[in-house]
């Protein structure tokens, strides 16, 4: 219990010193202390007068994170008028009252029973009242006070991020900021040097150091080089309370990066690179690669390569391939290992992107020598020319040389070449070519006009290796002959009208006419037309040559009448230009037509001019009138003949046997009305829902024999009948097919009767059947057996 008072002396103390520091450097204080009316005595004996205060309290403090058993004593609250004998009682309200503060309502000791942390909160207010304990009368106004709770060094200081990365070009200066860290501290930075930082570094020298006060991180070491060491790893400490001993730290991680700059050249790592090509290997084929080392990244380990010298300059060329940073040497043009058998090239490695910064550690680039052999290889033959042009004549003599084509084998061997035509290009085969020489000849004779080109392709083998071969177009042109006449360019036809003789000639042509040559312009115009020899006197017409390909034909006369001559046939003869020149004689209808005053025409038919002359418009209308009239008797008559009956009973000089039809099927007596109607020789008591049977005709076809077919040109008509009964009664598919016609009822009402023997053979009967002895010969077969019953029973 002693050191339980002593404990709570020395809080006391504790927070009337801090009370005392807090009004000495606050003289603002937060409370204002009610006086009342009391008379103090001064030393020199001056009576003071001041009011007498009704509270005696003043701003309290506690301090944090207090851990010990018993709760603390945050301060004392007591009124004037409190004489100590209990009546008074005093209460506590605000932020923490009865939770985190208690009172003594008759001491008014005030007590923390919670820890408290300033990082949480850093004061209370709370309210103290003085009331009667009987009657809880208020005796003094209540009062705000507030408690604050003293800062202690209890929290560590701590940087935003767990880990910093962050970027420096290499080979930077001494000093060059590369990154700020900040840190920072919970406890209160008013109060003492709880939150005063300092930074230190602890990993990374000597390339790096920090500032304490900013933590600043910057280069410690010049030239740091990315190539040999591209990463480090920096840990910085942040340490309160000022960096002296006791503070509490805290520390971060720093990942610094060297990014690269171009401070390197290119190397290639060896002086002089063989490569070797084939003779046979096309243009743009890759010969090999060369590449320089640069150690850098990026855009600043670009590199480009070119040829700066050699005796390959021409032949070969060098691209960079940017992905895998090397130079492609290609073949520029053909090599020959007859002509030459290796080259040398000079190329350089150049950086593309240049840092002025480090002009000074160039030149950035680097040389090196590419040898480059040419290898033997067998090629094809070569034609001397890439394309042939020959020309020959058109009509020219089946044999004819037309030209020939020259290749040679480029190896030093020298083989021997056969050549050939490819057939794919002359499927009409109007060439031919000698195998050894190359020579081409026509095989028949060309036409121009049919085609004026032939193109075709000739191949030259290796005799000693055929897979070695070369190909050439030869386009052949067909020169053209005058082998062509000309003729109207169009089939053209004149019309002249009929007119008197005193009426004048007109000087306009009756038609204009050209010409058409299928040669060629040097061989058809200029065209001449002219009248043949032996008319050239014609009394009708006369022809004007125009002298530009074309002629009008005039009229040397008048008075043409459709009567006297209707149509005029003119001979005109064509020559043209070609040497020797070729004509021909084309015929020009003209025909003589009607025309009006202004002489257009009205009709150019010279029947119905006859017509109207010798017949009127009302003749010729009879005329038809009466056509059309017997027309329709004569199809009235025939129709009349059509539906005529046949008489119904035959004359004697007819002959019967002509018109006796034989059916295999027995008849249903008067009632048969249709021929072969099944439905209707049925019973008519059954007759509903019975269907007939209908024939069918087979559904497969009868393929006939052929040995059983005669001849076509066969005269045995004997045999030619039998053949075809034969066909027909093996014939399935030809009628009558086969069928099943059932008569189960004979009709009813007929007169005479039955014809049917089937049941008189087992029933009586009493017909008298004597009569059929007096029908003569044909029946006696029948009298015989119908009468024989009369003869059984008189011999009975």
């Amino acid at each position: 219990m002693k050191e339980n008072y002593c404990l709570q002396a020395v809080l006391v103390c504790l927070g009337v010193l801090c009370h005392s520091q807090a009004l000495a450097t606050e003289r603002r204080g937060h409370l204002r202390p009610s006086f009342h009316g009391h008379h103090e005595k001064g030393k020199e004996g001056q009576v003071l007068q001041r009011s007498k205060r009704g509270w005696v309290w003043n701003q309290f403090f506690v301090i944090e994170e207090y851990t010990g058993p018993d709760p603390v004593l945050v301060g004392r609250l007591h009124s004037d008028i409190d004489s100590g004998d209990g009546n008074i009682k005093y209460i506590l309200s605000g932020e923490g009252a009865g939770t985190i503060f208690v009172i003594d309502d008759k001491s008014g000791n005030i007590h923390a029973t919670k820890t408290l942390d300033r990082e949480e909160r850093a004061q209370y207010t709370l309210m103290a009242q003085a009331v009667d304990r009987d009657t809880n009368r208020p005796l003094e106004p209540p009062s705000e006070f507030i408690v604050k709770v003293q800062d202690i060094n209890d929290n560590p200081p701590e940087f935003l991020h767990e880990t910093y990365h962050a970027n420096v070009p290499e080979r930077s200066n001494v000093g060059t900021s590369v990154i700020q860290v900040t840190a920072s501290d919970a406890d209160d930075p008013t109060y003492g040097n709880s939150a005063k930082l300092v930074y230190s570094i602890l990993e990374g020298q000597p390339y790096f150091s920090v500032e304490a006060q900013t933590g600043i991180i910057r280069t410690a070491l010049p030239n740091m080089d990315r190539e040999a060491k591209e990463e480090y790893h920096v840990v910085i400490q942040a340490k309160d309370m000022g960096g002296h001993m006791g503070g509490l730290s805290g520390t971060t991680k720093v990942t610094i990066t060297l990014t690269d700059v171009n401070d390197n050249p290119p190397k290639f790592p060896q002086s002089v690179y063989q490569m070797s090509v084939s003779e046979a290997a096309v243009p743009g084929e890759e010969v090999g690669r060369v590449k320089a080392k640069d150690p850098d990244i990026g855009e600043n380990g670009l590199v480009t390569y070119n040829i700066v010298d050699g005796d390959g300059m021409e032949l070969f060329e060098i691209t960079t391939d940017y992905e895998t940073q090397e130079g492609v040497v290609k073949l520029k043009k053909p090599v020959d290992f007859e002509t030459k058998r290796a080259y040398s090239l000079k190329v350089e490695a150049a950086n593309v992107h240049i840092d002025p910064k480090f002009i000074s550690n160039g030149p950035f680039k680097d040389t090196v020598t590419v040898k480059i052999a040419v290898e033997d290889a067998d090629e094809p033959p070569m034609f001397l020319a890439p394309s042939y042009i020959h020309e020959v004549q058109e009509n020219a003599a089946a044999g004819t040389v037309v030209g020939r084509v020259h290749a040679k084998d480029p190896d030093a061997a020298n083989s021997p070449i056969r050549y050939s035509i490819d057939r794919h290009t002359d499927l009409d085969r109007f060439f031919t070519i000698n195998s050894e020489d190359g020579f081409i000849k026509t095989t028949k004779p060309l036409d121009r006009e049919e085609t004026a080109w032939l193109n075709i392709s000739v191949f030259a083998t290796e005799i000693h290796n055929r897979h070695q071969e070369a190909k050439v177009p030869v386009a052949i042109r067909v020169l053209d002959v005058n082998d062509n006449a000309p003729k109207f360019a169009a089939p053209y036809e004149g019309f002249i009208c009929e007119s008197d003789q005193t009426k004048p000639l007109s000087n306009q042509p009756i038609v204009t006419i050209s010409a058409d040559d299928k040669d060629d312009t040097a061989n058809g115009p200029r065209f001449i037309f002219s009248l043949p020899p032996e008319i050239i006197h014609n009394p009708n017409f006369t022809v004007r040559d125009n002298r530009d390909n074309t002629a009008g034909v005039y009229a040397r006369r008048g008075g043409f009448s459709r009567q006297k001559q209707d149509l005029y046939l003119l001979p005109i003869v064509i020559s043209d230009g070609g040497f020797p020149p070729m004509s021909s004689t084309n015929t020009l209808t003209i025909k003589v037509c009607g025309c009006d005053v202004n002489g257009a025409l009205l009709s150019c038919n010279a029947e119905a001019y006859i017509l109207n002359a010798g017949l009127s418009t009302g003749a010729l209308i009879a005329i038809l009138a009466c056509i059309v009239i017997l027309l329709v008797i004569v199809v009235l008559f025939v129709t009349l003949r059509r539906q005529k009956k046949e008489p119904l009973i035959v004359f004697e000089e007819e002959d019967v046997r002509e018109n006796i039809i034989t059916y295999d099927d027995e008849g249903g007596g008067e009632e048969d009305t249709e021929a072969f109607d099944i439905a209707t020789l049925q019973n008519p008591d059954g007759i509903n829902g019975f269907i007939p049977r209908k024939d069918i005709k087979p559904e497969y076809q009868y393929m006939p024999r052929p040995g059983l077919r005669p001849a076509p040109n066969s005269v045995d008509v004997d045999d030619f009948i039998n053949t075809r009964i034969q066909e027909a009664d093996n014939d399935p598919t030809a009628p009558p097919y086969d069928s099943i016609q059932i008569y189960g009822y004979e009709g009813r009402g007929s007169v005479a009767g039955s014809l049917s023997s089937l049941e008189s053979a087992t029933t009586d009967s009493d017909l008298d059947y004597d009569y059929l002895q007096n029908w003569g010969p044909r029946f006696k077969k029948l009298a015989d057996l119908y009468g024989s019953k009369d003869t059984f029973d008189d011999d009975s």
